[in-house]
């Protein structure tokens, strides 16, 4: 707290400051003081008023929600993209190659073909040989 503040909420320090100080200044000094008081209760009342407002905006949209089966949870999900079904789940595997080696090699079809079915192709093979039914 500042030293005037404190000389000005508090009633002895306060007379001790102002005991130089004619009637007239004193009456001065009550008057600009009574003036900050009632601008601070009419913006303190401005306040209560806009904040009443804003509260009875507030319920009516709430009341509106209601009545439309919608809740605050529904408005923060907003756009969100929902989660794909598969989401976790692993794809179908659509080909089987078996090489000279006799590996198998699984692949779905989606995504970079692997080397080994690439060579397949390279060398006169059909994609569609591979396809599991």
């Amino acid at each position: 707290m500042s030293d005037f503040t404190e000389i000005l909420t508090h009633q002895r320090k306060l007379q001790a400051a102002t005991k130089d100080l004619s009637i007239e200044q004193l009456k001065d000094v009550s008057t600009k003081l009574d003036n900050i008081v009632d601008k601070r209760r009419e913006k303190v009342a401005a306040q209560e008023i806009e904040h009443a407002e804003k509260k009875s905006k507030i319920e009516s949209v709430l009341a509106l929600l209601q009545e439309e089966g919608l809740s605050l949870d529904d408005l923060a999900e907003g756009d969100k993209p929902t989660k794909s079904k598969n989401t976790g789940k692993k794809r179908p595997v659509k080909y089987r190659l078996i090489d000279e080696e006799g590996k198998e090699h699984l692949w779905t079809g989606i995504g970079r073909m692997p080397k080994v079915y690439k060579q397949a192709l390279d060398s006169g093979h059909q994609l569609e040989e591979y396809e599991i039914n």
